[in-house]
Formats: structure tokens, C-alpha cells, sequence
């Protein structure tokens, strides 16, 4: 890019190498510390040497398919300001739907809930913001992911969600919740999305887990989750598109009640939750 050159200018480059209109502007209010209605309004404004040289930094990444969440170090989820790096998802929209379900399912209340796989802590900060009364556990069996979760807390003033570190409901031996939300590996390892940008920029721990089917961490919380549930506590768990079915199966076998799927905006169904009532003795 020129040294002479302006927001319009870079705007025309940054349509020139992308697809999408929305990620060049993204990239360039970052890189120039602006919003977009200014980015839009003052096309004629200089831009120096070394914002038009991190544009195209920035633009490069972008072209190779690396996601735009990563570039800017941040994703918008729920309202609030996500960090993200490498070594955790970039929060999903869909994901979502996994708060408003928890919402809904709990009021104001005093509660206690177990948000597990939390990566970012996207979920877990999430209803912390909306229920300052509940008590809320987060746990990830890795500490670089945790790291950027405790980040997310002190920068959102969240800190009193607790973060701990280890795998699924392992550091949470003898606790009780009302509510236990997950959004785990569902990805089948062979599947040759994974390869795709931008999954192939992402951990891929947390996209695929062991076996052929995309579901064994999904049965792994299911079978788990009823020695961690008080009666009439929920399960809630993001999966894949495809899924559904199988999930709310594998919820019914092991004795769940009031089991449903709920879709996203699109008309998928990407999350299922079960009530647990044990049987009466």
C-alpha cells in the first residue's frame, strides 16, 4: 500500500483481497482504533505508513482463512467483549442459544452451575453477567485456555466466577448444581471440515474428540452428569447440527425426563437439555 494512503483507499485494497465486505472494515477499524460509522463517514482520512502496513498484515491472515476473532483478539458474544486467542474457539453465535436456555431454566435465584470445556469462558461469564446471584464453576483441562478465561473475568469485572483447572467434571468431586451447561468436542475426527478454514485455525482438542462418531465426549457428560445433578437439576449441551437425536437418546437411557432440542436461528437444533429426576427409592 502507499504511504499516501486513506480509508478509502485501504477499504478498496481490503475488498480487492477479501470476500467479504464486513471482515475488511472489521479489520481496518481495528487496525486504525475506529468505528465503523466513522470508518464509512471519513473515507478521505489519512492513513500512515505503519497502519496501511498492519492492514495488510491483518488482511493477509484474513485471506489465508484465519478467523477474523484471532486477528483483532477479540469476538463479540452475548454482549460482552470476548478475548480470544489460538488456544481456545471463537465463541459461536449459536452458542447462544445454550445461555438462553440456562436463563430461562433458572430464575434470579441463588444457583449453582457448572459450565465444563469453558475455553474462553464465553458461557460461563455470560450468565454470570445476567445472574449475579448464581455461583458459577468453569472448569477446562487446559491451563492456556484458562488463562485466557481468567483474563476474560478480570476485564468483564466477572472474577467471581471460579476457574479451575482439569477434565470435564473431574475437579468438581462431591459438588451438586442445579445447572450443568457444556459446549464439548463434537466434530467426527474424520471429518474433512476440520481441514477447512477456519476450524483448521482452531484447537483442534476442542473441535473433535477420540472415536469415529463425533459423540464421545457427549456420552461421556451424559453418563457422568446425574452424581454432580441435585434432583431436578438440568443438563444442557451444544452438538452438532446432525445430532440431536442422538443426544436426546443417550439423555432418555440414562434416565433423564423433559428432554428437548431447541434450534437456532438458522432452524437447527444445536442444543439438548434433560431434567434429572431420579427414581424414587
Amino acid at each position: 500500500m502507499s504511504t499516501k494512503a486513506t480509508v478509502g483507499s485501504c477499504l478498496v485494497e481490503g475488498l480487492r483481497r477479501l470476500s467479504s465486505v464486513l471482515d475488511a472494515e472489521l479489520l481496518l477499524t481495528h487496525v486504525l482504533g475506529i468505528d465503523r460509522a466513522r470508518l464509512r463517514s471519513h473515507p478521505e482520512s489519512p492513513v500512515d505508513a505503519a497502519q496501511a502496513e498492519a492492514y495488510a498484515r491483518a488482511l493477509e491472515r484474513r485471506a489465508s482463512g484465519e478467523p477474523v476473532a484471532y486477528i483483532v483478539g477479540y469476538r463479540e458474544f452475548w454482549s460482552l467483549r470476548i478475548a480470544v486467542d489460538p488456544a481456545v474457539l471463537v465463541p459461536r453465535p449459536e452458542t447462544e442459544l445454550l445461555v438462553e436456555r440456562a436463563l430461562a431454566l433458572r430464575g434470579a435465584e441463588e444457583s449453582g452451575v457448572a459450565d465444563l470445556g469453558t475455553g474462553s469462558g464465553a458461557i460461563a461469564l455470560a450468565l454470570a453477567h445476567e445472574r449475579p446471584a448464581w455461583q458459577i464453576v468453569a472448569t477446562d483441562a487446559s491451563a492456556a485456555a484458562l488463562a485466557v478465561a481468567r483474563a476474560n473475568a478480570r476485564a468483564l469485572g466477572l472474577e467471581r466466577v471460579e476457574l479451575v483447572e482439569g477434565d470435564w467434571f473431574a475437579p468438581l468431586a462431591g459438588r451438586m448444581f442445579d445447572l450443568v451447561v457444556s459446549n464439548p468436542p463434537y466434530v467426527a475426527p474424520d471429518d474433512p471440515v476440520l481441514a477447512d478454514a477456519p476450524l483448521r485455525f482452531e484447537p483442534r482438542v476442542a473441535l473433535a474428540p477420540p472415536g469415529a462418531d463425533g459423540l464421545a465426549c457427549l456420552r461421556s457428560l451424559v453418563e457422568a452428569a446425574p452424581g454432580y445433578l441435585v434432583p431436578g437439576g438440568w443438563l444442557l449441551l451444544e452438538h452438532g447440527a446432525t445430532q440431536a437425536a442422538d443426544v436426546a437418546a443417550l439423555l432418555v437411557a440414562r434416565g433423564f425426563a423433559h428432554v428437548r432440542s431447541h434450534t437456532d436461528l438458522a432452524g437447527r437444533e444445536r442444543m439438548t437439555e434433560g431434567r434429572w429426576d431420579p427414581p424414587s427409592r
